[in-house]
C-alpha cells in the first residue's frame, strides 16, 4: 500500500465564484477533496532559525527557497508560540504550481502539523489555524486534509464531509494560470456569476450514485476565464472529454490542471496512458480523491 503524501493536491470539485466585494476579494463556495498524491515535506529539528531545501522534478517551477509558503507558514506560527525551535524543511514537489490544486498551500499546511507533532501543539490549536491564514487563503483546509465545503473568501470551513471514494486523472497541460490574472479575466468578462451561496453539507449525498449527480448540476465559475488567460485549459478538458467512459470532467481552483472521474480505477489507468501517448509534454496522474 502506498504511503500518504505529506502534502496531497488540493481539488475543488466545484467552484462558485460571486462579484468582486467591496475589498477586493471574490465570495466562494466550494467543496474541496484531497488526491492520494502530492509533495513530500520532512522537517528535521535543530537551531531557532528555519531553512528550507528543495528538490524534486518541479523544484525549479516552485520560485525562490526563501520566499516559499513553508517558511512563511513556520514563521508565523513562531510568532504565535516562541517557544518554537528551529529546523530544516525538505521539500520534495512532485506537483505543478501554478496548476489550482494547492501545492503551496497544502505544503505550508504539512509544515504546520510537522512543528506541531515536533512541539506537541494539539491540531486543533487555534494558534495552528491563526497561522494558516495568515499564510494563505487556502492553507487552513489543507491542515486536516479532509474535503469541506469552503466560503467566505475562502476563510469559512464546514465540518469534514464524507464523500465516496472518486478514481480521477488529472492533466496539467504545462503553463501555469496565475489567479490574480484569472480572477481579473473574470471580473472583465459579462459571465453568468454565482448570486446565490447555500449549500450545506448536509445538502451533499453520501450515496456515489447521488452524489455524482449532484457534482454534475456544480460548475467551476472560473473556467470560461482561465480558457482566456491560458487556451491550454480548453485543450486539456477537450483531450478528455473525447472519452466516452469520463463521467464528470472540470477545472480545479482557478487552472491550470483540469480533472476528470471515472468509474473505476482500471478506467482512470487507460485514460493516462491514452493522454500521454497524445501529450507526452503534459503533467499526467491517475490518483483517487477522497
Amino acid at each position: 500500500m502506498n504511503t500518504p503524501p505529506t502534502a496531497p493536491a488540493k481539488i475543488n470539485l466545484f467552484l462558485h465564484v460571486g462579484s468582486a466585494r467591496a475589498d477586493g476579494y471574490h465570495p466562494i463556495e466550494s467543496l474541496v477533496a484531497f488526491a492520494n498524491y502530492g509533495d513530500d515535506l520532512q522537517f528535521a529539528p535543530g537551531g531557532n532559525t528555519f531553512s528550507i531545501r528543495v528538490s524534486g522534478l518541479f523544484a525549479q517551477a516552485a520560485g525562490e527557497p526563501e520566499k516559499n509558503l513553508v517558511l512563511k507558514a513556520a514563521h508565523a506560527l513562531k510568532q504565535k508560540v516562541p517557544r518554537l525551535g528551529g529546523g530544516e524543511f525538505s521539500l520534495t514537489k512532485n506537483l505543478p504550481a501554478g496548476a489550482g490544486i494547492g501545492g503551496g498551500s497544502s505544503d505550508a499546511a504539512a509544515a504546520l502539523r510537522l512543528l506541531a507533532q515536533e512541539n506537541d501543539i494539539a491540531l486543533n490549536d487555534p494558534a495552528l489555524f491563526q497561522a494558516a491564514h495568515e499564510t494563505g487563503a487556502d492553507v487552513a483546509v489543507c491542515l486536516e486534509g479532509k474535503a469541506r465545503l469552503v466560503s467566505g473568501a475562502g476563510e469559512i470551513l464546514s465540518e469534514p464531509v464524507s464523500i465516496p471514494a472518486l478514481h480521477a486523472v488529472l492533466v496539467w497541460p504545462g503553463t501555469p494560470a496565475s489567479t490574480p490574472s484569472v480572477y481579473r479575466a473574470f471580473d472583465e468578462a459579462e459571465v453568468k456569476r454565482s448570486t446565490e451561496f447555500g449549500i450545506r453539507a448536509s445538502d451533499i449525498p453520501l450515496e456515489r450514485g447521488a452524489f455524482l449527480e449532484f457534482l454534475a448540476k456544480q460548475n467551476n465559475d472560473l473556467t470560461r476565464a482561465a480558457w482566456r488567460v491560458t487556451p491550454h485549459v480548453a485543450e486539456a478538458e477537450a483531450a478528455l472529454r473525447a472519452v466516452d467512459r469520463t463521467i464528470l470532467i472540470r477545472m480545479s481552483g482557478s487552472g491550470s490542471t483540469v480533472f476528470s472521474i471515472y468509474a473505476s480505477e482500471a478506467d482512470a489507468k487507460t485514460e493516462v496512458e491514452a493522454i500521454r501517448a497524445r501529450y507526452p509534454d503534459w503533467w499526467v496522474k491517475a490518483t483517487t480523491l477522497r
